[in-house]
């Protein structure tokens, strides 16, 4: 992955945080999933009043590219925070995968899958998937 995939990776994230749907968190997050052929697969979290059916923006791209036939992944870009008082959202620091989408991650992207936080003011953080979910549940 380029320098300049990657920049382009992290803008993407922080604007699909203004596509997400948090009327109860009021706390948005964008995705942007780079599949090894180049394509990439935006996701942003979507919530809902009985919580439990709520999705997170990490798991809307790889579902989205799943369901597209793909299943070869590079990276993902994270950008998250809540809202100000006109319910943008605003980034003031790095928002890692939750648990449940780091699982979802293991069955989809290999160890070395490359995770890229934002703050949102230039700070970048990187990790591989092993690194967030060391000895992981895998049955594949």
């Amino acid at each position: 992955m380029t320098n300049n995939q990657k920049n382009e990776l992290i803008e993407t994230a922080i604007k699909m945080t203004a596509a997400s749907y948090a009327p109860y968190s009021h706390f948005h997050v964008g995705a942007a999933l780079l599949a090894k052929d180049g394509t990439v697969f935006t996701g942003c979290n979507i919530e809902n009043a009985a919580y439990g059916p709520s999705n997170c923006a990490e798991r809307t791209a790889i579902f989205k590219a799943v369901s597209e036939g793909v299943r070869s992944f590079e990276a993902i870009a994270i950008a998250g925070g809540a809202e100000n008082e006109k319910g943008e959202p605003v980034i003031k620091d790095f928002c890692p995968p939750c648990g449940v989408c780091r699982q979802v991650m293991s069955e989809f992207c290999g160890k070395d899958f490359k995770i890229i936080l934002t703050d949102g003011n230039g700070g970048i953080k990187e990790f591989t998937l092993a690194e967030l979910l060391p000895e992981s549940f895998n049955l594949i």
